[in-house]
């Protein structure tokens, strides 16, 4: 294994000068980084990749707290909403023209392009407040389908009446493991084959579900208790819980499209011809219109199946419990998703942390030099300390934080919440208008403050709704205990 040292330039450019033309134009991009390779399928598969994840598991519960009327019209509002803001935001990529402008490498600085000001630092804390609340989201909803797996064959073993208690500790440290090993990719940039698969993945346990629920609806004197309004104040529920229930749904669900926090950082995977913006816009139908029929599918179908008692989870909740083969095998999908999905969340926090440590300290070796080792099998891998140091004691930490706080529902809702008004609605609205110099109190200008506002208000109640089932769950938790 040969080991040679490199000085890592923090992500700047190459300089011109150290190539022919010929060469320097084949081999990167215009901004003097390596040449981008990504296209519409990878662009779709990381987007894919990052909305359907654990969002889509709660839609069943989701829905059962709203009922058939505004469950599917949630649900089909969220996904405009989201489809409407991603059209928006991928026209920022390059400032101040959407084809050959300078490029903006992450949200925070397509932000910082476009409005400037204190809003670049609340966009910074958003986006990145938002990240490591998926990636622990991500790590909660691991462990439980990879404990999933052990229930279901001790159900199988011991009949459906056994509680078959087991902890999730265990299989979060393995998740943990597996990606602080996966950490160690440099960057977005070589994930392309990992959101691929995820991207299978997501397809192959959502048809699951869908087919499971359906089969459970057509199972004879299958008989499960709905209604257009959702769960039933004094019967299911009290007046209170009704609506709690109904503000976290709406954090469920917001949580399910979250994806736009990572869209820049997807769209500077793309290669530059076709244009970037053309090609997202595409990339942006093609995943919210594919998640959008997904989660509508899983939505109904898991209530249809399960009523107004639907599990959290529509997987691990143990609504299904055979063919117990095709439900281990769903939750395997789960996992490996979830593997690649969290690395989709993960690496544009690495890149922001790395480059921002680079910048602040460049005379520490062990920050800014590479030592490129050849592995077998894989060929050339920058090796750094830093990255190794760094990013494995995050890892640790978020699975810490998914130990002691492993509610499913509650913590999902509260992400959803905390991140959809700012990051999926206001910047992109805000880049919007200063791009297009839209005169203030136009028809225009006025109806998208108005969608603005009206998400907030959704955002503040979904935040309050989740936060209040924080409380309840904290109540009677104790950590690192097995849960009955």
């Amino acid at each position: 294994m040969g080991i040679e040292t490199s000085v890592s330039n923090g992500g700047r450019e190459h300089g011109p000068e150290m190539f022919n033309h010929q060469d320097y134009s084949k081999n990167f991009d215009d901004d003097g980084r390596e040449k981008r390779t990504g296209t519409l399928l990878t662009a779709s598969a990381h987007i894919i990749t990052a909305v359907i994840g654990s969002g889509v598991l709660s839609l069943a519960w989701a829905i059962a707290q709203l009922g058939w009327i505004a469950g599917p019209v949630c649900l089909i509002a969220f996904s405009l909403i989201t489809w409407f803001t991603s059209i928006l935001l991928a026209e920022c990529y390059r400032s101040p023209d959407p084809v050959t402008g300078k490029r903006n490498y992450t949200y925070t600085d397509a932000v910082r392009a476009n409005i400037g000001g204190t809003k670049v630092q609340l966009c910074s804390i958003a986006q990145y407040a938002n990240l490591v609340g998926v990636t622990i989201g991500y790590t909660i909803t691991a462990s439980i389908s990879m404990a999933a797996l052990q229930r279901s064959n001790c159900f199988h073993k011991f009949g459906h009446g056994d509680h078959c208690y087991v902890s999730t500790y265990y299989y979060t440290v393995i998740f943990a493991v597996i990606q602080i090993l996966l950490c160690q990719i440099p960057n977005f940039h070589k994930l392309s084959w990992l959101s691929i698969v995820a991207a299978v993945m997501s397809f192959a346990y959502s048809s699951i579900g869908i087919g499971l629920s359906i089969a459970k609806v057509a199972e004879p004197h299958h008989h499960a208790r709905t209604t257009l309004t959702g769960v039933t104040v004094g019967v299911d529920v009290s007046g209170a819980e009704k609506v709690w229930r109904t503000f976290q749904a709406l954090g469920n669900i917001a949580f399910a499209y979250a994806f736009s926090n990572v869209l820049v950082e997807i769209q500077d995977t793309l290669k530059s011809s076709p244009p970037e913006n053309k090609v997202m816009k595409k990339a942006s139908t093609v995943g919210v219109a594919t998640t959008t029929l997904f989660y509508v599918l899983c939505g109904l179908a898991g209530y249809a199946a399960f009523g107004n008692d639907a599990p959290g989870n529509f997987l691990t909740g143990f609504g299904f419990y055979e063919p117990f083969w095709l439900i281990d095998f769903a939750n395997v999908c789960v996992t490996i998703h979830l593997v690649g999905a969290y690395q989709v969340f993960v690496q544009p926090l690495f890149a922001f942390v790395e480059k921002w440590c680079g910048n602040k300290w460049p005379e520490r070796g062990y920050i800014t030099t590479d030592y490129m080792i050849n592995l077998p099998c894989c060929g050339r891998y920058p090796f750094n300390w830093f990255r190794l140091v760094w990013r494995t004691l995050y890892v640790m930490a978020t699975a810490l934080l998914a130990m002691i706080f492993p509610f499913f529902n509650e913590f999902v809702g509260f992400i959803g919440a905390l991140s959809f008004y700012p990051l999926t609605v206001y910047f992109p609205i805000e880049m919007y208008i200063a791009r297009a110099k839209i005169p203030k109190y136009s028809a225009t200008w006025i109806w998208l403050k108005v969608l603005s506002w009206g998400c907030l208000v959704v955002s503040l109640v979904a935040m309050a709704g989740s936060l209040q089932g924080l409380a309840l769950s904290v109540k009677s938790y104790k950590p690192f205990k097995i849960q009955q």
